[in-house]
């Protein structure tokens, strides 16, 4: 009787330890994630919390750039794009501080009087299939 409660106990002991570190996570944003826009670049940052016992989190930031003249209307030209940036941050307490820089270069150059509007902000933790979206324009 003792060896059976003794293997009960060490079996369940076993199966908890092993037990994944998803089970204590819950991933969301914190608060309001801030963007700025200056000059050609768009910065955001933001704080993921309910990571569990997770060491680091990937956030990526995809956004759409346009070259918009004085009159506030974009050139037809190729100065419409798409821009990305991705990055790995560390994890404490279940909980990741974050802050990506994404940098809009276009061909011919955006110089002033022209400046850079960006919209369409995608904030994204893919590997929690977390995500949000802000339409601008930044």
């Amino acid at each position: 009787m003792r060896r059976l409660v003794f293997v009960s106990a060490l079996t369940l002991l076993l199966g908890v330890s092993m037990a994944p570190s998803a089970w204590a996570g819950s991933p969301h944003f914190v608060g309001a994630i801030s963007i700025t826009r200056t000059d050609n670049s768009l910065t955001v940052s933001g704080k993921e919390a309910g990571l569990g016992n997770e060491t680091q989190v990937t956030i990526s930031v995809s956004a759409d750039a346009q070259c918009i003249n004085p009159g506030g209307n974009h050139p037809k030209a190729g100065n419409k794009e798409s821009f990305s940036t991705e990055g790995t941050f560390p994890v404490q307490n279940g909980k990741a501080l974050f802050s990506l820089t994404l940098t809009a270069t276009f061909q011919p150059d955006c110089t002033p009087p022209m400046t850079v509007v960006f919209t369409n902000v995608v904030v994204a933790d893919t590997a929690h299939g977390l995500s949000q979206t802000f339409p601008g324009p930044f």
